[in-house]
């Protein structure tokens, strides 16, 4: 059965998208920690990360890299937080979740957010993306 992400990637639910291409997408966490915080997924349907070929590994901790820059700019945090945990979808994904404190680093601080909101960041995360390619 196919993964709650490769029902996205295929177009079957929607998503705030906020990049793409061949190999990843990344998308705006249906529930937010802080605004701003995305999730990191592979094209290919696969649990554990360490079980990624090499090269889709690196592709997707180099997508993080670049998504993470942007958020921590979009979004004038202190750090941009990592987690990869695997527990809520059998997919592999990376959380990126912009924080100003070790406390706000908490996935029981998860909650819904606007639709309004939503727009608002995955527009300013792909504009920066954009604004970073074009440099």
């Amino acid at each position: 059965m196919s993964s709650v992400f490769t029902k996205i990637i295929k177009g079957e639910l929607s998503a705030y998208k906020v990049y793409e291409d061949d190999k990843v997408i990344s998308f705006l966490a249906l529930d937010q920690i802080n605004m701003g915080h995305c999730l990191v997924v592979p094209k290919e349907e696969v649990d554990h990360f360490f079980d990624i070929d090499d090269e889709l590994y690196k592709h997707l901790f180099l997508t993080a890299k670049k998504i993470a820059s942007v958020i921590k700019e979009v979004t004038d945090c202190v750090r941009v937080g990592f987690a990869i945990q695997g527990f809520e979808v059998a997919h592999t994904h990376i959380h990126l979740i912009p924080v100003s404190a070790p406390s706000e680093f908490d996935f029981k601080n998860q909650k819904k957010r606007a639709a309004e909101d939503m727009e608002l960041y995955q527009k300013k995360i792909k504009e920066a993306l954009s604004k970073a390619d074009d440099q």
